[in-house]
């Protein structure tokens, strides 16, 4: 089985003393938790603290913590479960340690497989769970008619073979945990599913499970695969609880978990050499804001004042990057910009936008069924346009459908979308190549590109930044050549963004200011808009105001008002 691998040993349980030296110099927040949690004051005192030093307790964390070179920082992840990030002077990556209610597994094994056994015939007495909630309710409830709670527990064979099997309160709070969790949950996984700060989570084969973390970046786990069987045994039984088994005549799966988040699994060393592998991008459950996004330093107030502007007239923009530059997280962001009486539909492969606003339509491609035919992107973009949206998401743009996201700019829709590109300039070549093929005259269409990029700062920390926001002027038959400029730019040697569109947009001046009614002479006025606009993001943020959320309800409120 996956087990957990320390490299320090785990104490016995915590006797409930706060008075020895470590108790004492514990910070009040941590100690006040490890008195609630006993398992967590367990771990504090298994740790080797005169070589790791004592860690630092945040209820929630922030990214400028990622700018520490030597992080020991324990943050809750939800049901009891905490993570501890810790410094690993000898590897490129840090450790992340999930610390559970049950840390150790095997005391409490021989009681667990007892109890299963006697929940295999008194979960057959419920009836037939439709969803998690209900298999949760149905566990809880089996455990309850099988276990006495008696202040002793069940350390010998006679005592398993009772018809119910005696445990102390502490002991039961564990077969508990480990049910849900292997039952309902994703087993020795569900602390890096729990955590709103992990990105992605990846098993390379056997070895540990790698992190990547929206603050402390690349992480290795401390969860570690010993044995191909183990690790192919657990993937079997990932991929039936999600409905799409994996074996060895259909090796690779993409699929969702059930919080939204996309797992690819390639099984078997067949194909693998290193052992089976699986990848889980994660699924935020609240989105981030463009304001959080500033934080980041990922792009500046002005450049989301553009972006509000733009959007705000119907402009089309594709958000283009390579893999893990943070395309969908920036589209998604921004969509708090589109007017807040619009209709949305937005179409993915996987389902990950979300649209803050009332009325958006969801559409999902499927796959070949045994009850029907795929539903393509292409198809559903083909419905969309029969929708009368104000705006069309797209999560990404890969083949045939570009065409018609591009004939949906010609008919007046707008289109926002990611593209895989790292440049504007390969960016029109794969739109107009196979088997997107855009007519090169249909190009200029698309109005604004943003080019994202995971970049390594004069630190040598890596970073998510927007390297370009650009405009598309139009073709020239004659040169063969598309015009485009850059109205925003990312300096790399003193990490700040440039401007060189001020007074020399054609967007904001020849489009933008046209259709808001400003006479030609005055036309630079849009300027002082773009100015006035990212001083009122700067004071919202400066405010407090910062939820994806939150702000898409002031700024609604302040559109109808007239102030932005």
């Amino acid at each position: 089985m996956p087990a957990l691998k320390l490299f320090f040993p785990l104490t016995e349980e915590w006797d409930g003393h706060t008075d020895c030296p470590l108790c004492r110099s514990l910070q009040p927040a941590l100690k006040e938790e490890g008195q609630k949690h006993p398992h967590l004051m367990r771990y504090l005192h298994s740790l080797p603290v005169e070589q790791v030093g004592i860690p630092q307790f945040h209820p929630k964390l922030e990214r400028r913590m990622g700018e520490t070179d030597l992080p020991n920082v324990i943050y809750p992840v939800g049901n009891a479960t905490y993570a501890h990030i810790l410094t690993d002077p000898q590897d490129a990556r840090n450790y992340y340690i999930p610390i559970e209610p049950v840390m150790s597994e095997e005391s409490i094994r021989p009681i667990l497989e007892a109890i299963e056994d006697r929940l295999v015939d008194m979960v057959t007495r419920f009836p037939q769970p439709t969803n998690a909630q209900e298999r949760k309710e149905i566990l809880e409830k089996a455990l309850q008619m099988v276990t006495v709670v008696n202040g002793r527990d069940a350390t010998d064979p006679k005592s398993l073979a009772r018809k119910k099997v005696p445990l102390t309160p502490a002991r039961y709070e564990a077969v508990k945990y480990l049910l849900l969790r292997d039952k309902v949950g994703l087993g020795i996984l569900e602390p890096l599913i729990l955590d709103p700060y992990i990105e992605d989570v990846s098993c390379s084969g056997l070895g540990p499970i790698f992190i990547e973390h929206k603050v402390f970046k690349a992480l290795k786990s401390a969860i570690v695969f010993d044995e191909e069987e183990d690790l192919d045994a657990f993937l079997r039984r990932l991929s039936e609880r999600i409905g799409k088994p994996v074996t060895h005549r259909r090796p690779i799966v993409d699929a969702t978990l059930p919080d939204g988040s996309r797992i690819n699994i390639v099984y078997g060393s067949e194909i693998s050499k290193r052992g089976s592998n699986f990848t889980i991008r994660k699924f935020s459950a609240k989105p981030m804001s463009v304001l959080e996004l500033v934080e980041g330093k990922s792009l500046d107030y002005r450049m989301l004042a553009y972006l509000s502007i733009v959007i705000e007239e119907g402009m089309n923009l594709f958000v283009s990057g390579e893999t893990a530059s943070g395309k969908t997280t920036l589209l998604n962001a921004i969509t708090t910009f589109i007017p807040p009486e619009s209709k949305i539909v937005t179409i993915e492969d996987t389902p990950e936008l979300q649209v803050p606003h009332p009325n958006w339509t969801r559409e999902v491609v499927r796959g070949m069924t045994d009850e029907g035919a795929a539903v393509t992107m292409f198809d559903l973009l083909k419905a969309a346009l029969r929708q009368r949206p104000n705006a069309i998401l797209v999560g990404e743009i890969r083949g045939e459908e570009g065409n018609i996201a591009f004939q949906a700019m010609q008919t007046g829709h707008q289109v926002m979308a990611t593209f895989h590109a790292a440049s504007v300039e390969k960016l029109i070549q794969r739109i107009t190549a196979a088997p997107i093929n855009v007519p090169k005259t249909y190009v200029d269409n698309l109005n604004v590109v943003v080019i994202t990029s995971a970049v390594r700062l004069r630190t040598g920390k890596l970073a998510r930044r927007v390297l370009s926001i650009s405009e598309i002027f139009g073709y020239d038959s004659v040169t063969d050549s598309f015009a485009f400029a850059q109205v925003f730019q990312w300096d790399p040697v003193h990490d700040r963004f440039e401007f060189p569109g001020h007074m020399n947009s054609y967007l904001l001046e020849n489009k933008i200011a046209v259709r808001r009614g400003i006479p030609a002479n005055r036309r630079r006025e849009i300027y002082i808009e773009l100015e006035r606009r990212a001083r009122l993001l700067e004071e919202l943020h400066r405010s407090g105001v910062k939820d994806f959320h939150d702000l898409y309800q002031v700024l609604a409120k302040a559109k109808r008002e007239g102030l932005f």
